[in-house]
Order: C-alpha cells, then sequence, then structure tokens
C-alpha cells in the first residue's frame, strides 16, 4: 500500500527535530489535507497520507522551522533566516512509499526522496 512519510532531522544538534509543524497541501485541489507534529524521534506518529487518500498529484509539505528553532532558543534576531520551508513535490505513482525527509539548521536545508 502506497503512504507518505516524512521526518526532520536538526543537523545543527545533531538530533531529530521534536515539535516540528507541518501543513501538508493538495496543490492540485488547493486544500489542506492535515496538519502534524513530529514526535520526539522527528516522524509522524502515522503516514501523512496512505490507502485510498493517497493518490497521484502535486503535494507541498510546509515546514515550520523558525518556530521551531525558536522553541529551542536558537533565533536569528529579530528576523530569522529560515521561516517556513516549504517542499513541493509530485507522486507519480501512489502504490509506491514516498519519503520526503527534510534536513534543517538555521541558516540552511536540504532534502531528498528516501526510502
Amino acid at each position: 500500500m502506497g503512504r507518505l512519510t516524512t521526518h526532520v532531522l536538526d543537523i545543527a544538534a545533531g538530533r531529530p527535530a521534536p515539535g516540528l509543524r507541518i501543513v501538508l497541501t493538495d496543490l492540485d485541489g488547493g486544500t489542506v489535507l492535515g496538519e502534524f507534529r513530529t514526535n520526539a524521534d522527528g516522524r509522524l506518529d502515522a503516514p501523512a497520507l496512505q490507502g485510498d487518500a493517497f493518490k497521484p498529484g502535486r503535494y507541498e509539505l510546509l515546514f515550520f522551522v523558525a518556530e521551531y528553532f525558536r522553541a529551542q532558543g536558537v533565533t536569528g534576531g529579530d528576523v530569522n533566516f529560515l521561516d517556513e520551508v516549504p517542499l513541493r513535490f509530485g507522486v507519480a505513482d501512489a502504490s509506491q512509499h514516498y519519503h520526503v525527509p527534510l534536513l534543517v539548521s538555521p541558516w540552511a536545508y536540504s532534502t531528498y526522496r528516501g526510502s
């Protein structure tokens, strides 16, 4: 069964990013599909989408990284360099597992299609 998962690693601290808020949007339909917080391992407790809800199309995971770093006591002054990190991606085959991790620091981020 296909599913969409994610996790966030705080590469500045060298650990998972717990409590980071994420919003999932269906870009084709323009609808918010869910809002989540990462657990102690930096992951969601369940897939963001799976089964019949997981369809081919374009999606966005919006990661609220400035909010997370402020909660950790890490700030960039009045304005953080990174605020919200939008990751837009396409799902061609909804029978597959799409894992979209985020590696983040207050100054940089990267992502990839994981397994």
